[in-house]
């Protein structure tokens, strides 16, 4: 062994790689770093080391996978469309040889009602054997027809209920997530920051969340996501000890959501959240304060509910909408119609579209609120300190992770496995960093 801390702590005993290994994915591990990372943040505390900031940003890892293992759940759904039409087929030309009635195209089957089905087709093939045996030899023989078309069709709806087995342990695996890899269950398909070949491949891969403090990994967890705008409720939620502690949540406009800011306003109204919307530094370019098409630039008039744009066309409240998005995350809507004329009757063209439609906008109060509230933070002295830390301080750390310490992909398989990896590598960063104070 030739690292000498090592050495000392193991007692100079040399442990072979596969002890390492057994120790890295044991079930043991997984209390060890959930009491060492509450440890070391009460010793980081105690030393004031950290402060009251929280930094939260995410970065991608790749898995332990091959990249062309990936089964796409669109795909799943399609073929086991197709499967159930070729099922549904096979079954009405049977039904019809016996004279019963057809089945609908829309006709659930489980896999317990295809395999009775089975089992029926096998004891009419009993049957059909018994007479054949019993009766004389003849060429052509119905009953012998009527026994091979019936074994042909029997294979077919065997194979087509292997596939439902196959698609229904496809959609388990898959829940939620949109694809996954066949060599890792846990991993899901995305686009990495590394692609030599520019062109977007997609690879197996976890979305690594991480909350940090003076470069310090204080909290982590692992989703697959894509993206990071809802890994941040459930990231909060596991953590939330961690945020009750805080003053500050910092993070990048890829959390800039409603949903997030409507969690943090309800459930931790102490907490001060530095969380930019998607539009927030274009909003300060002179393009977009010059665009006429932003509603944001027009004239609000709060008394009587209506917008008036820079041709002078009134915006009058028409109705309340709502919107559900895949999520099943409704959001409220205020329609503003534009007027056709104006106060003296005469048509106003700027109030209809090319097709001659009448012009109108929606918005979204609740939104428009918490972006207004996040300009009045982000503007304020003592918040703009704290955010400008973000860029100093969990950018820095994922370098060092991935740059000194070299780790940019997984060597085990499931998310378990993979959890107690990284919280390993992490808990080694905090330790050299920690050496550099």
């Amino acid at each position: 062994m030739e690292n000498l801390p090592a050495r000392w702590l193991t007692g100079n005993a040399c442990p072979s790689y596969r002890t390492i290994c057994r120790f890295r994915i044991s079930d043991q591990l997984k209390e060890i770093l959930t009491e060492s990372f509450d440890v070391f943040r009460v010793f980081l505390k105690d030393h004031d080391l950290i402060d009251e900031a929280l930094f939260i940003d995410g970065t991608k890892l790749l898995a332990d996978a091959n990249k062309y293992t990936f089964v796409w759940k669109k795909n799943t759904l399609r073929f086991e469309k197709m499967n159930h039409d070729a099922m549904i087929e096979i079954l009405n030309h049977l039904r019809q040889l016996d004279g019963k009635i057809l089945l609908d195209p829309e006709t659930h089957l489980t896999v317990e009602e295809l395999e009775e089905m089975l089992l029926q087709i096998d004891i009419q093939l009993e049957t059909l054997n018994e007479k054949i045996e019993a009766e004389p030899r003849r060429s052509p023989n119905p009953n012998k027809q009527k026994r091979r078309h019936l074994k042909s069709q029997r294979r077919k709806l065997a194979e087509r209920t292997q596939k439902v087995h196959q698609y229904n342990t496809q959609k388990e695996i898959l829940g939620d997530r949109s694809s996954y890899s066949k060599t890792d269950h846990d991993a899901t398909f995305m686009r990495m920051k590394e692609d030599p070949m520019r062109n977007g491949q997609l690879k197996p891969g976890y979305n690594l969340q991480v909350a940090t403090c003076n470069q310090f990994f204080l909290a982590y967890d692992l989703f697959p996501n894509p993206t990071d705008t809802r890994t941040l409720i459930p990231f909060i939620q596991t953590h939330s000890q961690l945020i009750q502690d805080s003053t500050f949540v910092v993070a990048d406009a890829g959390y800039g959501s409603e949903s997030n800011y409507r969690f943090l306003e309800d459930e931790y109204p102490h907490l001060t959240s530095l969380i930019p919307y998607n539009t927030y530094l274009k909003e300060q370019s002179r393009a977009w304060k010059s665009d006429e098409r932003k509603v944001m630039n027009w004239d609000y008039f709060e008394a009587d509910d209506y917008y008036i744009d820079p041709k002078g066309v009134r915006f009058n409240f028409n109705a309340y909408r709502t919107r559900t998005d895949k999520y099943g995350l409704t959001r409220d809507f205020k329609e503003y119609v534009a007027e056709t004329v104006d106060v003296n009757q005469q048509p106003v063209p700027d109030a209809l579209t090319k097709k001659g439609y009448k012009r109108r906008i929606q918005v979204n109060p609740s939104y428009e609120y918490f972006k207004a509230q996040q300009r009045e933070q982000l503007s304020d002295p003592e918040c703009a300190k704290v955010y400008a830390r973000r860029k100093i301080d969990v950018e820095p750390a994922f370098g060092f992770l991935k740059a000194c310490l070299g780790f940019t992909q997984f060597h085990v398989r499931g998310i378990d496995k993979v959890k107690q990896e990284i919280g390993l590598a992490l808990l080694a960063a905090n330790l050299r960093k920690l050496a550099l104070c």
